[in-house]
């Protein structure tokens, strides 16, 4: 059987944990491999068989796994036991401090976070696009976790792969409701190639939100969804390409196992 592919990194180091790629699933077609999404279109058997997958190369069993069903705001829900996929409540964020839940988060081009607090045992994890970003998943993230027990400035926050400026080309509108909240975020535009557009720097702009936390550790993986198609499913890329629905990446963490 192919492995499903994940990148780690050392902030969150001996915590079951992984950012997938599309890579080491059963999916096919514009939805290969690796699809992690309860809700496109992709059979649903074969999602179940991803993520079952995503979830032994964590080491745990496919009954860990909890989501959401997204719906890009700053609602964040505290995972206690497990529920069952058809049943996923609606949100942007996890935080969980039981043994045995794996907190899982879709994307194909927002920036996944997954946080940790490892000496108080509470992880965390959020879907961070530029609207649920603007609207403060990450600082709600950040505020569940410490209701949990954590202490801000004991968690590391890592940012999976997003998409990056070069790739993120924006209107006059969602540029004027991010400066809306503060005008200072001109900084994450750049000038665009077409008049009245410009480059916007999710990564940048989600690590300053969370630079301003007082965290332990603030860090990204630095991966662009839509430049890398090998190794990333990107929902702006599939739309210039006509190739829509497709498939999304899971990025998941779990606390660690109490011995």
């Amino acid at each position: 059987m192919t492995r499903a592919e994940f990148l780690t990194h050392d902030a969150l180091a001996g915590l079951p944990h992984g950012f997938f790629t599309r890579r080491g699933g059963v999916s096919s077609g514009a939805f290969g491999a690796l699809n992690c999404s309860m809700n496109g279109r992709d059979n649903l058997a074969l999602v179940r068989e991803n993520r079952g997958r995503a979830m032994a190369g964590l080491g745990l069993p496919a009954t860990a796994l909890v989501g959401l069903h997204q719906v890009h705001g700053p609602e964040v829900i505290v995972a206690e036991a497990a529920w069952p996929d058809d049943q996923r409540p609606q949100g942007d964020g996890l935080v969980t401090r039981t043994p045995g839940l794996c907190l899982g988060i879709v994307t194909a081009d927002c920036g996944p976070v997954l946080f940790a607090d490892a000496s108080a045992g509470v992880v965390g994890a959020c879907h961070a696009g530029w609207r649920g970003a603007v609207l403060g998943v990450l600082e709600a993230t950040v505020a569940a976790m410490v209701a949990l027990g954590a202490e801000a400035g004991r968690i590391a926050a890592v940012l999976g792969p997003c998409i990056h400026q070069p790739s993120y080309e924006v209107g006059p509108d969602m540029r004027a409701e991010v400066l809306a909240r503060d005008a200072a975020d001109v900084r994450f535009f750049a000038p665009g190639v077409r008049d009245d557009r410009w480059q916007f720097d999710l990564p940048g702009y989600c690590c300053a939100r969370l630079g301003a936390l007082g965290l332990a550790r603030v860090a990204s993986l630095g991966a662009d969804t839509y430049a890398d198609e090998a190794g990333f499913f990107s929902y702006r890329r599939a739309t210039h390409q006509g190739q829509l629905p497709i498939g999304h990446q899971l990025s998941a963490i779990a606390p660690a196992a109490r011995g």
